[in-house]
């Protein structure tokens, strides 16, 4: 597989018909050769998608502090398999929407990213007024979900035409980014629901204030750096590429296990007997390991290959997941949640960076990469509520651990045997 442009296809963008000559003025200021792996602008766009991240998948991170406070307070006639479709309707749009967001990018750049993150937000904002399932899963659930998949995939699809030879390790440290969101969101929050006269709806209003400098910086940093192509708006025939077929099944089998402990890792604290600020702090926790697990494993794939390492991480997912239940005191907890925070962590920054080699024109990834992803996150619809249907139905999180786990395991060898597919064998450096 290739990163660069085929010469006859740049030549053809470069002979762009003069009837239409704003976009062979636009066409041909843009850099179509290499990527330059580097540089102030390929680091400000790095910089403005870690600050996306940051702000959206990091607060979704911390939405295990929501899953336990709604079933102490508003939501708390609910189950905890309802309660779970909340946050399990958001990871499913924020991944689908990309099915949308992604060729989106590439026809027409990354200018979605602006009315997006005034929708999300607005969704934050409607969020603080909600007291009622309903109006929950409207707000955080559907409106927060699409803002975050219109942001999502067009922040991926930017820093990949940038970066070829350290795609691994610059997605990993955008990824990052929603790491250490996840770190600031449940402490924050945890402090200002539980441990302040605030009340709900002024603590989201203040995390919300502080997500708005973020994204307007991202809406500025973020660039194009390939001309758009205009070609059919979804790519149908990706899925007849055996690499590209191979690795979303892969990621369905990933998604359905991973989102367990971001879900219940506060839920399973507390019936430990752990007071909910303490158990709060534990998603801050792992959301920290996470941060060492997307930046280390993102550079190492650079060097061992981007399929290894997501298989690699996506096993190590899965046994861990299996050992959830022999954590019981507070400082086997802690260790838990840092080791499930530092290999789970490789999984969406790998993702991305394993969809990104498939498609044979980089202006394809933004594609590419929506479309993968958009399959995966059935799986992440529906794998919390199932998740919270076995809480409620054996009174315990052991069938919770071992289902998850599975997935993960399942994931990570099917990632693997996809090498198959690639032409370097399962030894290869792919």
């Amino acid at each position: 597989m290739t990163n660069q442009i085929p010469s006859s296809d740049t030549a053809s963008i470069a002979a762009v018909p003069s009837t239409k000559p704003d976009v062979e003025k636009a066409s041909s200021d843009v850099n179509v050769g290499p990527a330059p792996d580097g540089g102030l602008e390929a680091w400000l766009v790095a910089a403005g998608a870690a600050c996306v991240l940051f702000s959206t998948l990091g607060y979704v991170n911390a939405f295990g502090v929501f899953q336990e406070y709604y079933m102490t307070h508003q939501l708390r006639d609910k189950s905890p398999d309802d309660v779970a479709w909340i946050g399990s309707l958001t990871a499913f749009l924020q991944f689908a929407i990309g099915a949308v967001s992604g060729p989106l990018f590439d026809r027409y750049g990354p200018w979605i990213i602006r009315p997006a993150s005034v929708m999300y937000v607005f969704a934050m904002m409607m969020t603080s007024l909600c007291d009622k399932y309903w109006q929950f899963m409207l707000a955080q659930g559907v409106l927060m979900g699409c803002s975050i998949g219109l942001m999502l995939f067009p922040s991926f699809s930017a820093v990949s035409q940038y970066f070829d030879k350290k795609r691994g390790a610059s997605l990993g440290l955008v990824v990052a980014g929603s790491s250490i969101g996840g770190i600031v969101f449940p402490i924050a929050l945890s402090k200002l629901l539980n441990g302040s006269s605030l009340g709900f709806g002024w603590s989201l209003r203040i995390i919300a204030f502080l997500t708005v400098p973020l994204l307007a910086f991202s809406c500025v940093v973020i660039k194009a750096r390939l001309p758009p192509r205009k070609t059919n708006f979804f790519l149908p025939a990706a899925f007849k590429q055996a690499d590209f077929s191979f690795l979303v099944l892969s990621l369905f089998f990933m998604f359905l296990g991973m989102f367990t402990p971001l879900f219940y890792i506060p839920s399973y604290a507390v019936s430990r007997g752990i007071n909910s600020t303490l158990a709060s702090y534990l998603l801050a926790i792992l959301n920290g390991a996470s941060t060492f697990g997307r930046i280390i494993p993102g550079i190492l794939s650079d060097r061992v290959g981007k399929l290894n390492m997501l298989s690699l991480g996506s096993i190590m997912t899965g046994v861990v997941i299996f050992c959830m239940t022999k954590a019981e005191s507070v400082a086997g907890l802690v260790v838990y949640s840092t080791a499930i925070g530092f290999f789970s962590g490789t999984l969406i920054s790998g993702a991305s960076a394993a969809l990104s080699i498939c498609p044979r024109d980089p202006r394809d990834t933004g594609t590419f990469i929506g479309q993968g992803m958009s399959v995966g996150a059935l799986a992440a619809l529906i794998g919390p509520p199932v998740n919270g249907v076995l809480i409620k139905t054996f009174d315990g999180f052991l069938q919770l651990s071992i289902l998850s786990g599975v997935m993960c395991l399942v994931g990570g060898v099917i990632c693997f045997l996809t090498k198959f597919t690639t032409g370097k064998g399962l030894l290869g450096k792919t």
